[in-house]
C-alpha cells in the first residue's frame, strides 16, 4: 500500500483499477447475459480453459482414457476474457463463475460439478482410479489435494498477480507472496525427497492438482518467474515436475481448451481422441 492511499470508510468498485484482468473480475455474482452452453455427444461435458485449474481436469480425463476407462468427454472452451463465464448457462453450472465446470450426464439425472478439486474427486470415485477407496492412503491423497486448493491462491492470485499482472510493481506484495510461494515449494520439496509422488508411491489426483501450478512454475511456464524464485534449488520438485511432464496423457491434457502459446499446443475444443492429430491450431488451415 502506497503512502498516498488511505482506505475509504466504505469501499466502492472502480473497474478501471483492476489491471490486465479488470474485465473478468467484479464484486458481484450472477449472470450478465443469456447464453446457452453447447452439449456434445459424450457423457461428460467440460466447460473450461487451459489455465492451471483447467489443466487439472483435462489431464485427469486423458489419464482415465489412457488407463482404459470409458471417460470420453467433450471439452468446450470458455473465453474468460470475453466474459463467457458470466453467461447464464455457465452460471447455472457454477454460480461462482470460475472454470472449470463439468456436467456429468452419465446417469439418469445430469449432475453439475464445479471447483477443480471437486471434479477430480468426483471422477476418481466414479471410475475408482487415482484415489484409494479407503484407508490412510486415501486420506493422504486428500490431504494434498486440499493443500493445493488452499495454497494456490497465494501463488496465482497473490504472487502471480503482483509479480506479472498488476498495473504497477510494488515491493511489499511481491515480497510477501514470493516468500509464501517459496515456502510452499519447500513444503513440496521436503515431501518429494521421501517419495516419488506427492502422496506416496502412486500417482494420484494430488499430483494432477499440484503439477499444473507448481510443476509448471518450476518448469518455467508460469509468470516468467523461474529465475526470480530460484526454482532449480528445489531439486526434488524439479525431478517430479519433469516426470509428470513426460506422461503422454499430461501432454495431451495441456493442449485442451488452450488458446495461447505455440499453435501445436492449442486444441481449442476436444470432442474425440483424434482431435489431437487433426485439430490443433497448427493443423487447421487459416481462413481466407
Amino acid at each position: 500500500m502506497s503512502d498516498t492511499y488511505t482506505p475509504p470508510e466504505v469501499w466502492t468498485w472502480e473497474a478501471e483499477s483492476g489491471g490486465k484482468f479488470a474485465s473478468i473480475n467484479r464484486p458481484i455474482a450472477g449472470a450478465t447475459h443469456d447464453k446457452t452452453l453447447p452439449v456434445g455427444k459424450h457423457p461428460f461435458q467440460l466447460y473450461s480453459l487451459a489455465t492451471p485449474n483447467g489443466v487439472k481436469v483435462t489431464v485427469m480425463f486423458e489419464e482415465l482414457l489412457a488407463a482404459g476407462h470409458d471417460a470420453e468427454y467433450d471439452a468446450w472452451r470458455i473465453d474468460i476474457g470475453e466474459g463467457d463465464q458470466f453467461g447464464s448457462g455457465f452460471v447455472e453450472i457454477n454460480p461462482n463463475s470460475k472454470i472449470p465446470a463439468l456436467m456429468d450426464r452419465s446417469g439418469d439425472t445430469p449432475l453439475r460439478v464445479f471447483e477443480s478439486g471437486s471434479i477430480l474427486m468426483h471422477l476418481a470415485e466414479k471410475f475408482g482410479a487415482f484415489l484409494p477407496a479407503s484407508g490412510p492412503g486415501r486420506t493422504e491423497v486428500l490431504n494434498w489435494l486440499f493443500w493445493q486448493m488452499g495454497s494456490a491462491p497465494y501463488l496465482g492470485g497473490g504472487f502471480g498477480h503482483f509479480y506479472a499482472y498488476a498495473p504497477e510493481k510494488w515491493q511489499y506484495p511481491i515480497d510477501r507472496f514470493a516468500m509464501e510461494t517459496k515456502r510452499q515449494l519447500d513444503v513440496l520439496d521436503r515431501q518429494l525427497a521421501e517419495r516419488p509422488y506427492i502422496a506416496g508411491n502412486d500417482y494420484s489426483i494430488a499430483d494432477m492438482a499440484i503439477w499444473p501450478w507448481y510443476g509448471q512454475l518450476v518448469l518455467g511456464r508460469l509468470y516468467s518467474a523461474a529465475t526470480f524464485l530460484d526454482v532449480t534449488s528445489y531439486t526434488h520438485v524439479m525431478t517430479w515436475a519433469k516426470k509428470i511432464n513426460a506422461r503422454e496423457a499430461v501432454q495431451r491434457g495441456r493442449k485442451v481448451n488452450r488458446s495461447f502459446g505455440e499453435p501445436h499446443m492449442q486444441l481449442h475444443e476436444r470432442h474425440n481422441a483424434s482431435d489431437f492429430d487433426t485439430k490443433t491450431q497448427d493443423k487447421i488451415a487459416p481462413s481466407t
